[in-house]
């Protein structure tokens, strides 16, 4: 069954006034999800928070969409509200030893450097590399490789699977940041099998700040603390009447490492959002959006932009970065006062369309461009 384009684009209010080609910083909100935002605040107001336990329910429910996402269980998902909590859970339960190693791409998020950075007191080695030299940086004092699956920079997709393996044959812990693709691009934890997978749904799942999960394998949950400990971390914390005075038992799901409270109305909207993906199907998702990003390759091509596409292997992503002989973000600039949002880089123009955009967006953006 083909999808009406025309109609998914109604959810989306922001796309009436704007040509919108960034949801690599943000991506745009469909009316599905602030629906379930309002109708959570207004269940609260009827029914005076009293029945918490069944927004629990609600969770539980939701989480097993994000497991379905990812070809997860629920039992693999805890939520979260952002990638660097999941990256600093995994990074501050680690016992490092002196002469122990992190690796990551060049290029990658800060969250990928900045914590492994600080490491170096305790003696840990933090190295970057570029895709070329990747694998020989995979030495015996490696514990740990901690990646984006696509790069916010220059749209680099590297390899999951082959990389997954390469690791896991080692004894490598993998973190995998799926911010930049859950929502645009298929993934599949069966087949990458990361240790940790940390997503921040604000960009190509369409939810709000503060709205995110991580996937966390059963192997990696046996031997992870979790470092957030609160009121839910006992494995019985449904027995909200009584709860457990005294040391906490953790439950071996994922679940255990959220601790307290979770961020509902964010949970709500991120399920209306994950849902609209299932929806529609994770594949038809994905192929819409490459159609589109090949088409923003097309008319920047004409435009006279030199693109890593053509120039570099496993650049085949919805972050479409290209360099100009002139300042680009002076151009974004530029782009923007014609009502026109994409974004600037490091030098590079990033443009970056989803399954909401059409070719009017891609015809109003080079006809703009051309003209500027």
């Amino acid at each position: 069954m083909s999808v009406n384009w025309d109609l998914v684009r109604e959810e989306f209010p922001s796309l009436s006034h704007w040509t919108y080609l960034n949801t690599a910083t943000f991506g745009q909100i469909p009316k599905r999800s602030t629906k379930a935002m309002e109708s959570h605040f207004a269940r609260r107001d009827e029914f005076a928070c009293n029945d918490f336990l069944g927004w629990f329910d609600d969770a539980d429910r939701i989480r097993g969409q994000v497991a379905q996402l990812i070809h997860a269980t629920p039992a693999d998902i805890a939520f979260i509200m952002n990638a660097s909590t999941a990256l600093s859970l995994l990074l501050g339960g680690i016992g490092w030893k002196p002469g122990d190693r992190i690796v990551t791409f060049e290029n990658e998020f800060p969250n990928q450097f900045y914590y492994p950075s600080l490491l170096a007191s305790r003696g840990v080695e933090f190295v970057e590399t570029t895709w070329d030299r990747f694998y020989d940086s995979i030495t015996p004092e490696t514990r740990l490789v901690v990646m984006s699956t696509v790069s916010y920079m220059t749209g680099f997709r590297a390899p999951l699977e082959e990389i997954g393996r390469f690791l896991r044959e080692r004894g490598v812990m993998l973190f995998l940041d799926g911010t930049q693709s859950l929502g645009a691009l298929e993934f599949d934890v069966r087949a990458v099998q990361p240790d940790m997978l940390a997503v921040h749904a604000y960009k190509w799942l369409l939810s709000p700040n503060g709205a995110g999960f991580m996937y966390v394998s059963p192997g990696l949950r046996e031997r992870l603390e979790p470092n957030v400990v609160g009121w839910r971390s006992h494995r019985e914390w449904r027995n909200h009447d009584r709860l457990h005075h005294g040391q906490p038992e953790f439950k071996t799901e994922a679940e255990k490492y959220e601790g307290g409270m979770l961020n509902f109305a964010g949970v709500y909207a991120m399920g209306a959002s994950v849902g609209m993906v299932l929806d529609l199907g994770p594949a038809v998702v994905e192929e819409r959006v490459n159609t589109l990003a090949a088409q923003v390759r097309g008319v920047l091509r004409r435009a006279g932009a030199r693109l890593l596409f053509d120039e570099l292997p496993h650049h085949d992503s919805p972050i479409v970065a290209a360099s100009f002989d002139c300042d680009t973000e002076e151009l974004t600039r530029r782009l923007k006062a014609e009502r026109v949002l994409v974004a600037s880089r490091h030098g590079r123009l990033r443009v970056s369309p989803h399954f909401y955009n059409n070719e009017d967006d891609i015809d109003r953006f080079a006809s703009v461009l051309k003209n500027d």
